[in-house]
């Protein structure tokens, strides 16, 4: 059973929390003068839309077991915070990211406004429909079983991969003798994109929490669909290959490592 009119209520809330964490940030980026710190409001507006979610299905009559909604939320807001804070940290010192600059240098008419429209309300509209499954696990009324623990299992392995690549490759960036070498060890030896691929993981681990309601799985499919889609072909492996094509040594490494899945590399 799900409380249907309580998610109804909720997907305005968490869309108001989304983009209360876009508007801080757009304060933040103007008194800056950079817009990168928007890569870590993405991890943290998940985990505001969490928090707020949970909050919000605690008022509804008859909340019932709320082992779901705490596991739920539990998860979002360790992806999500840990998230923000390595971006964060990754982002210490610099100056803006390239990919902004090159945005902005052919916005028409004001480039604040122009960021605005087509980076913050775009992440934001993003986050909110990323954790429909995320929302739609505080009202399922189903208690928590064998699938709500396939996907917390599907979930720690995904972030299992996505901390530590994130980890080898800051390792392998802060020794001076890698400058402008290609990360090819430890987890990128088996996949170009170790952190990408945690977050696929991660994103469909959550999902299998409401496969238990089958009519809740089938209208929150559409999430863990788009998160691929981004991670895959748009803004994730793709943009960065793209950015990566002509680095030496890239197109051997390409050739001999996985594109996405994991999977031995192939002889040189």
């Amino acid at each position: 059973m799900t409380d249907w009119g309580g998610l109804a209520l909720n997907l305005a809330v968490a869309a108001g929390a989304a983009l209360a964490v876009m508007l801080v940030t757009f304060a933040l980026a103007l008194r800056k003068g950079v817009h990168r710190i928007v890569d870590v409001a993405w991890g943290a507006a998940f985990a505001a839309v969490a928090l707020t979610s949970y909050a919000c299905s605690r008022t509804r009559p008859d909340p019932g077991d709320t082992t779901l909604a705490l596991l739920a939320t539990a998860l979002t807001c360790a992806w999500g915070l840990r998230l923000a804070v390595h971006i964060a940290r990754r982002g210490r010192g610099h100056g803006e990211d390239p990919r902004y600059a090159a945005m902005l240098a052919k916005a028409p008419g004001s480039p604040a406004a122009y960021a605005f429209r087509k980076v913050y309300l775009l992440q934001g509209a993003l986050v909110w429909l990323v954790s429909l499954p995320v929302q739609a696990a505080m009202y399922v009324r189903e208690p928590a079983g064998a699938l709500a623990a396939l996907g917390t299992a599907l979930w720690a392995v995904g972030l299992t991969f996505e901390a530590l690549g994130d980890r080898q490759l800051a390792r392998f960036k802060a020794d001076p003798a890698h400058k402008g070498k290609v990360m090819d060890r430890g987890l990128w030896s088996w996949t170009r994109h170790p952190n990408y691929f945690g977050d696929f993981l991660v994103w469909w681990g959550l999902f299998l929490l409401v496969c238990a309601a089958p009519p809740v799985a089938a209208a929150t499919l559409v999430s863990p669909l788009v998160m691929s889609a981004l991670l895959i072909f748009g803004s994730g492996k793709a943009l960065l290959e793209r950015h990566m094509a002509e680095r030496p040594g890239y197109a051997a490494y390409r050739a001999r490592t996985s594109g996405f899945f994991p999977w031995p590399p192939r002889k040189r």
